[in-house]
């Protein structure tokens, strides 16, 4: 079993103002040319905010692509959904964001979960998101000029081509291995 992800963030808002902008607004802070299944086609991303609700991201020419759909929702406070950009449902890991009233503000924390259900991919999946995720809610708090934020881009540029070329030759692996196993 592998051990979630955890990220935590603290911003100037409130509890329902960081809510809002995490699911109602995320069109509008989501980095969809680097985090998205359409990349360069993706038009937009919806959440829509309700147990069975999905996050959807809109792909020109009509497309869509389902990434998860909302287990829990509790306004302002918690929202659980399945995450699965790109991948069968079956296929879902858990995010669980909390929204923790503290002084001068709300601290968002983020657990992803549940990393058993991508299979032989799991570890290569769980290694990828600490900064993925990192970026994603520097975006959130609107901190995207940070230090930090600027060297994960960067890294990202370089490596995300090479990452997915390693990536692919190992789904290729996996499926070759499994299609053999299956005899």
């Amino acid at each position: 079993m592998l051990p979630p992800i955890t990220k935590k963030l603290t911003v100037a808002w409130d509890q329902a103002r960081a809510f809002r902008r995490f699911t109602d607004e995320i069109a509008t802070w989501w980095p969809l040319r680097s985090h998205s299944v359409g990349q360069a086609r993706a038009e937009s991303v919806v959440f829509e905010g309700r147990v069975g609700g999905r996050i959807i991201e809109k792909i020109r020419g009509g497309e869509e692509s389902v990434w998860g759909t909302v287990t829990a929702w509790d306004p302002p406070r918690r929202v659980v959904f399945t995450w699965h950009p790109g991948d069968a449902p079956d296929k879902a890991t858990e995010v669980e964001v909390r929204f923790e009233s503290v002084p001068g503000g709300t601290q968002l924390v983020l657990v992803h979960s549940k990393w058993e259900a991508l299979g032989v991919l799991a570890n290569t999946a769980r290694r990828g998101y600490p900064i993925g995720w990192t970026y994603v809610l520097a975006q959130w708090a609107d901190r995207r000029w940070s230090p930090a934020v600027v060297a994960i881009a960067v890294l990202q540029r370089v490596m995300m081509p090479i990452a997915g070329k390693l990536a692919g030759r190992k789904l290729r692996k996996a499926a070759a291995q499994e299609a053999a196993a299956r005899g």
